[in-house]
């Protein structure tokens, strides 16, 4: 009988997290194990494989600790395209702003191509010095700002 493995599973462990039982590979073609893959090497060869579900991974691989490594994959998924992996880079920016605080300028310049209001320009307003924040962003992101700023000021 197949043993299932649980999405979410970060590579080296095993099942229920015993580090001694051996990481299960993820079957990137049939979308198994996506979110657990913290090996950017596994998601570049899934880019050159042309994967379906590689935008999922690049989702998964926000979770590594080294933002450097994470980025150049959601620039990728970011040039994709298919609008689906696109927003999947999307998401993956947002995570990675939300978790490192931090962007660089390659996915910044892709993200402007982007329509404004998603998931990555809340998070980076919300999690990233906004010093570092482009023109653009400021932009759609203050009359919100303002609008806050009235309503608690007029609230005391």
């Amino acid at each position: 009988m197949a043993r299932t493995v649980p999405l979410g599973l970060s590579s080296g462990h095993g099942v229920r997290g015993d580090p001694a039982a051996p990481a299960p590979s993820p079957r990137l073609g049939a979308g198994d194990g996506l979110i657990g893959v913290q090996d950017p090497a596994v998601v570049d060869a899934a880019f050159e494989r042309g994967e379906r579900h590689v935008g999922v991974a690049v989702i998964g691989l926000a979770l590594h600790p080294d933002p450097r490594a994470i980025l150049p994959r959601v620039a990728r998924a970011l040039r994709a395209t298919d609008p689906a992996r696109q927003h999947q880079g999307t998401v993956a920016l947002a995570h990675v702003a939300r978790l490192h605080r931090t962007v660089d300028r390659e996915c910044l310049a892709l993200l402007r191509a982007q329509p404004r209001g998603n998931e990555a320009d809340d998070d980076l307003w919300s999690f990233v010095p906004r010093r570092r924040l482009p023109w653009w962003l400021w932009r759609h992101q203050l009359p919100g700002l303002v609008k806050w700023c009235l309503f608690e000021r007029w609230r005391h």
